[in-house]
Formats: structure tokens, C-alpha cells, sequence
């Protein structure tokens, strides 16, 4: 998408440092509970076909490996949703995208409730991850754009949380809900409350104005947001409004490799694979581990929920950290991690010290994997945004794709549970190198998530790679 041109004549009112020079008021975080509630809802969707995992093989019969297939397929399709909706976005517009994949994961929950064999649910699985991949790079793209550069990872990784919420309730519902109704009855919950949240979203959320700006055909929406951002703005008749960045040629996932981004992206994507693969790793494969060693399936919900309670609290406490310190701070995260997850393995049959070493691990890589999300969209211009974030997130849906069918050998392989989680964390290892190299790269600014490149690289960027940052 091209930077708006200006008509001649009238004020002119760059969006991004109208925003940057706003303090965070109840528009945005009435944007963030919003976005927070679509992640939720996103969270438990992708997280519930693993709590009820236990119940569901012994009901059909299946082996532990049979189920990898059906995880995976979940996550391929949260792959090609977020590598599909996120271009997509950048040229229709987050709202669309954000209201459109709503529905069609709640469909997608509520058709999951009448599978009764493995091939129908791998089935229903991949098409309603295509819903949850489309709802969250944009969900990140929107909460960014609304926010100062100041606070911008603070308020996407506060707004994540939604997500891990979901995830961890998802487990706790779980526990409370397959003893007397069935597994069924989780996904009934998962796919009526999309559907419910859909007229909402298509009422209360605001397409992004950094978006409108660019696309320069809706001026009197860009003022009736800008004054919701700032109520008190004086803005004149016949104000033109631009977004001060580089002008975005067709193929917008070429441009992600163009004009010094290259490096910074494959780092990104690096980081991004090995934290997802991590992350559904252990939350498809917790709770049936757990229950291998001798927990009930309503414990082994429970204990596995720890990973999203710890990513939960990690993020609260990561915010600030990543704002001033960048992917300095996330790579020490992630080394954390190592430790935290390979520790799980040794302590599976004690479950309050397992119950700890999940919720560190947690802590690390789910709060670890926030904060990339943040950061990337901090570093991609508004015309690449969404596309930027989609990608990061498609290439680390690769890497779910790839964790839950490692499981799956590997447990069927007879791999004991110590040696299983040592490899999941060899991945932490890799991401917290990866981040190691972008914190070479990427330096904070006093201002907050800074873009800033080494003398090296900077005179080759062009003002797209750090305009609004």
C-alpha cells in the first residue's frame, strides 16, 4: 500500500506522531480489552483440543501417536491463516479480517462437537485453525497502531494476555467440565462464544487510522478516531492526514527482505518457529504426559494450565523490560526457558515442583513469545505491519506444526519423559540465540521499542523500516 498523497491546500497531520504524542487514554484501552477478547476466545479455541486429548483417545480408542496428527493440523491451519489474512489485512483493513476470522473459528469450535472419528476432526481441526491464524496478527497490527511508540509492547503483550487467559481457562473448564458432560461439551462453550462476540466486533472496533490515513479515502473517520484518542484535539476543516513512511511497492512479503529488513526477518522468523514449536510442544503434550505418570485427566488439565498462568504473569512482568531493553531482554528470557523446560522432565511425578518448573517455563516462553510479537510489530512499517506479523507468525506455526508431531514420535519411540523435554529445550536455546543476534541488530532508544540499526546497516534503511517507531 503507497503513503497517502496530500490534496494541496489545508493543515496536514502526521498520524503516527499525533498518536506518539498522546498519553494511553480509555480509547485505547478500550481497543485492548476488546482485542484481549478476541485472543481469548482465539486462546481456548487452539488450546482445548489438548485438555480434552485424554478423554477423547480413550473414547475412540486411539494410541497417544495417533493424536499428533490431529494437533498439527490445527496449527497448519493457523499457519496458512496468519501467512493468508495477514497480506490480506494490509489491503482490505484489520477490522475485516479480525470480525470475518471470529466466525469462522466459533463455526469452526461448534461443527468440532458432532466428529465421532480421527480423519473428520483432523479435518474440521485445519479449518478452523484458518480462523484463529487470520485473528491474531491482526489483533497485534490494530493494538500497535492505536498506541504511543512509548508504550506500544507494553499495551500488544497487556492485550495478549488474552490469549493465554483463554488458553489457561480453557484447561480449568476443562477439568471441570469432562467429568460431567463429556469433551464434547468444551467445544460447545469454544464455538458459542465467537459467535456471540461477532456483532460486537462488527459494532465496537474501529479499523485502524493508521490504516485509513494511508488508504486516504475516509478523512472525516480519521478525525472522529483521533479525537476519540485525544478528545480535546483542535483539528481544522480540510486537514489532509499522511503516515510519514516509504511508499510500499506490490508483493508486500518480497518487501519483508528489502531495504535492510532481510536479516532482521529471518532472525525474527528464527526466533518465532523455535518459541511456537516450544510452546505447542508442551501444551499438546502436558497434560497426556502428565497423565502417563499417574495424574487424573482433571489434574493433568490443571497442572498443564500452569504454562499459560505463568505466561500470564510473565507478560505483566516482561512489559516494561522489553520496552526499554529490547530483544536483549527477550534473549535472556528465553535462556530461562532452557532450564525451566528442560526441568519438567525430571520432575513429572512431583506435582507441585512439576507444577513450578511448567509455570517458569511458561513464564519464559509463552511471556517470551508476547513480547516477539510486540517487537515485530514495532519493527515492520504500517504497510507491512500486518504482513510482517502474519509471516512471523506463519513461519512459527510451522514450527507448532512440527512440535506436537516430534511429541508424537518421540513418546511412540518409548523416549523417556526426561530425554523428551531436553529437546524441547534445545528450541528455547536456538530462540534465545536468535533474539541474542536481533539485540545485536535492534538497540532500545530512551523512548521505548526502538528500531534503531547499527551504523552498518542504518545508512541503507530507508525511512520505511523505522518511520513511526
Amino acid at each position: 500500500m503507497a503513503t497517502s498523497e496530500a490534496r494541496p491546500g489545508g493543515p496536514i497531520v502526521d498520524v503516527a506522531k499525533f498518536i506518539d504524542g498522546q498519553p494511553v487514554g480509555g480509547f485505547q484501552i478500550r481497543l485492548l480489552l476488546i482485542c484481549a477478547a478476541v485472543l481469548f476466545l482465539d486462546g481456548f479455541d487452539t488450546q482445548a483440543i489438548g485438555y480434552v486429548a485424554p478423554a477423547l483417545a480413550r473414547e475412540w480408542g486411539l494410541t497417544k501417536g495417533a493424536l499428533g496428527p490431529v494437533f498439527s493440523a490445527g496449527l497448519f491451519g493457523l499457519m496458512i491463516g496468519a501467512l493468508t489474512f495477514g497480506p490480506l489485512a494490509d489491503r482490505v483493513g484489520r477490522k475485516k479480517i479480525i470480525v470475518f476470522s471470529a466466525l469462522a473459528f466459533g463455526l469452526g469450535a461448534l461443527a468440532t462437537v458432532f466428529v465421532n472419528d480421527a480423519t473428520s476432526l483432523l479435518a474440521v481441526r485445519l479449518l478452523t485453525g484458518l480462523g484463529l491464524g487470520g485473528a491474531m496478527p491482526n489483533a497485534i497490527a490494530l493494538t500497535s497502531e492505536f498506541n504511543p511508540r512509548r508504550r506500544r509492547a507494553t499495551m500488544v503483550m497487556i492485550m495478549f494476555c488474552g490469549f493465554s487467559v483463554g488458553a489457561a481457562l480453557g484447561g480449568l473448564l476443562a477439568a471441570a467440565m469432562i467429568p460431567n458432560y463429556g469433551w464434547r461439551s468444551v467445544f460447545v462453550v469454544g464455538g458459542i462464544a465467537p459467535l456471540i462476540m461477532v456483532p460486537i466486533l462488527a459494532l465496537r472496533l474501529p479499523e485502524s487510522v493508521r490504516f485509513l490515513a494511508l488508504a486516504g479515502d475516509a478523512p472525516d473517520r480519521v478525525v472522529a478516531l483521533l479525537r476519540a484518542i485525544a478528545p480535546g484535539a483542535a483539528i481544522a476543516a480540510g486537514t489532509r492526514f499522511v503516515v510519514q513512511e516509504a511508499q510500499v511497492a506490490p508483493m508486500p512479503v518480497l518487501q519483508l527482505f528489502r531495504e535492510g529488513r532481510a536479516l532482521v526477518t529471518v532472525l525474527l522468523w528464527i526466533v518465532f518457529f523455535m518459541s511456537l514449536l516450544d510452546i505447542y510442544f508442551l501444551a499438546n503434550w502436558l497434560p497426556i504426559v502428565l497423565n502417563d505418570l499417574g495424574a487424573s485427566d482433571s489434574a493433568a488439565a490443571v497442572i498443564g494450565a500452569m504454562l499459560q498462568v505463568g505466561g500470564i504473569v510473565g507478560t505483566f512482568v516482561l512489559g516494561n523490560l522489553i520496552d526499554r531493553f529490547s530483544f536483549r531482554a527477550l534473549a535472556l528470557v528465553y535462556f530461562v526457558a532452557v532450564f525451566a523446560v528442560a526441568a519438567i522432565g525430571q520432575l513429572g511425578h512431583a506435582a507441585i515442583p512439576v507444577s513450578a518448573a511448567i509455570f517458569v517455563a511458561g513464564f519464559c516462553v509463552v511471556g517470551g513469545q508476547i513480547g516477539a510479537n510486540a517487537l515485530a510489530a514495532a519493527f515492520y512499517p504500517t504497510a507491512l505491519r500486518a504482513t510482517g506479523v502474519g509471516w512471523a507468525l506463519g513461519i512459527g506455526r510451522i514450527g507448532s506444526i512440527i512440535g506436537p508431531l516430534v511429541g508424537g514420535l518421540l513418546l511412540a519411540a518409548k523416549w523417556s519423559a526426561a530425554a523428551v523435554f531436553l529437546a524441547a529445550a534445545a528450541a528455547a536455546f536456538c530462540a534465545s540465540l536468535a533474539a541474542f543476534c536481533l539485540g545485536r541488530l535492534i538497540r532500545p532508544s530512551d523512548a521505548g521499542v526502538a528500531v534503531e540499526q547499527p551504523t552498518s546497516l542504518r545508512a541503507t534503511l530507508t525511512p520505511a523500516s523505522t518511520a513511526g517507531h
